[in-house]
């Protein structure tokens, strides 16, 4: 198949590599269709090994328990590996336990990888299975040492033989060496073709089996970025876990980085991906509401932000994702300037504050300070964290163009909220008549603070739409 290579399967503690650790190694060295080498050994993990791992593998801690430590058996593998092509079945999983294993002993790992279920669905692509379970199946293979290191080894260069006496040797050799020379750190059970994605801005979503979404990103370079959870996997156990999860992956192409921003926002919050954390659709927003009036009690009152009206958004400061991050927020300000806690809402009102006791409060409680003094002094506190009002009549569109691509796109919004994204008259049309209600999005709102000044300093990529209908290309 190669000039040279060494075949190897280990056993693990379990899935993660960066926290479970080897408890069985096993390699053959085949040199111009020859073994030459060939060794074994149990690992001491150092941990215990799970019930369930152990009835599987048949290793218990019993059997560990006087093996060698990893540090002790480096020298001889790194020895097997010299000059040779690491190769495994899923030998992503073997590779990222062996280059976590090397790092903790300070050695880079560095060997040319083939996975041999890639190699099974290159040589083999009218079957779906590819696990070693499906190939004993598939060609009638056997082993009494089914999930042991050594046994796994053998059922995999059995397989190579019988693949090899089907097909002939010379295409067993031009599939492993095409292989080779792709990319060796995608997994073998990956459907989609890397080639195709464009090295261009938009989102990326990961699928699994199901239609569920697995995670959901952008980019500025999609091809790129997607490639980079693959090469990294072994080094967080998420990471690792997403990519020997994902077997689709599906690309939208936007016009631009801002136009990819609010379609990942949106998307997360629509599919609700499995690994995505940040930008989760929130039921719980919050913010204050500052009373007019100097000496109302409480001077400040919480709002649920899907009850909020945009119009309204001038006289609110700051928005929480739940009631206890806001009361946490407000008790730091008012320990920070002195204000009365009591005066704001958020300790039970009778006679002096505690606060006010410790001398932490300038007596708006007990009128040493006047009401209209204190809430001055609480609209100081606050000026960072008040929301913006709506600085537009109506509806504008934020254009965004990209020249490689030619992909124009108008990103329209009304009172903070993200109508629609259009791409042609149209779509535009159809958004400008959709009157359904604004739901205000706290996402949304951030991406559009933010990029607001840099549309409104570049010509032509604010536009104004109360009647107009226009989208430049």
């Amino acid at each position: 198949m190669l000039p040279s290579y060494l075949m190897l399967d280990l056993e693990t503690t379990g899935g993660n590599p960066v926290v479970d650790r080897i408890t069985e190694i096993a390699a053959v060295r085949i040199e111009a269709g020859r073994e030459v080498a060939r060794w074994s050994s149990l690992v001491n993990p150092g941990t215990r090994i799970p019930a369930l791992i152990s009835s599987l593998t048949g290793i218990s801690d019993a059997m560990v328990a006087d093996a060698p430590r990893f540090e002790q058996v480096a020298s001889k593998l790194l020895a097997l590996l010299d000059g040779a092509v690491l190769v495994a079945h899923n030998a992503r999983f073997d590779h990222g336990f062996l280059k976590n294993e090397f790092g903790r002993i300070d050695i880079a790992l560095r060997s040319k990888l083939l996975c041999t279920v890639r190699l099974s669905r290159k040589l083999y692509p009218q079957h779906r299975g590819h696990g070693l379970d499906a190939i004993m199946l598939r060609h009638g293979l056997q082993t009494q040492a089914r999930h042991r290191a050594m046994g796994d080894v053998d059922l995999v260069l059995a397989w190579l033989r019988s693949a090899s006496s089907e097909l002939g040797p010379d295409k067993l050799a031009q599939a492993a060496q095409e292989l080779l020379g792709a990319s060796n750190s995608l997994p073998p059970h990956l459907e989609s073709a890397i080639a195709g994605i464009p090295d261009s801005v938009g989102v990326y979503l990961f699928y699994g089996d199901g239609p569920q979404a697995l995670y959901v990103g952008k980019s500025v370079h999609l091809r790129g970025r997607v490639l980079s959870h693959f090469q990294s996997d072994h080094k967080a156990g998420r990471g690792m876990r997403l990519a020997q999860e994902t077997r689709r992956i599906e690309t939208r192409p936007t016009a631009g980085e801002f136009g990819a921003l609010l379609l990942e926002a949106r998307l997360v919050k629509t599919l609700q991906p499995v690994y995505n954390r940040l930008l989760r659709r929130e039921a719980s927003l919050c913010t204050w509401r500052l009373a007019d009036a100097p000496a109302a009690r409480p001077l400040l009152s919480l709002v649920q932000a899907d009850t909020l009206k945009a119009q309204e958004m001038a006289g609110l400061y700051g928005v929480y994702r739940s009631r206890r991050q806001a009361l946490l927020a407000l008790r730091a300000l008012a320990d920070e300037h002195a204000l009365c806690p009591m005066v704001l809402g958020i300790e039970p009102s009778s006679g002096r504050c505690f606060a006010h006791q410790l001398g932490r409060c300038r007596g708006a409680c007990c009128a040493e300070e006047s009401a209209g003094r204190h809430r001055l002094r609480v609209l100081q506190a606050l000026a960072a964290q008040r929301l913006q009002a709506w600085p537009f009549a109506g509806r504008v569109g934020l254009r965004e163009h990209d020249a490689a691509s030619g992909r124009s796109e108008l990103h329209v919004f009304d009172q903070w909220c993200h109508l629609a994204t259009v791409s042609d008259e149209a779509e535009l049309d159809e958004a400008l008549a959709d009157r359904q209600p604004l739901a205000f999005d706290l996402d949304t709102y951030r991406l559009l603070c933010k990029q607001l000044p840099k549309s409104t300093s570049t010509r032509g990529a604010l536009l104004h739409l109360g009647g107009a209908r226009l989208l430049e290309r």
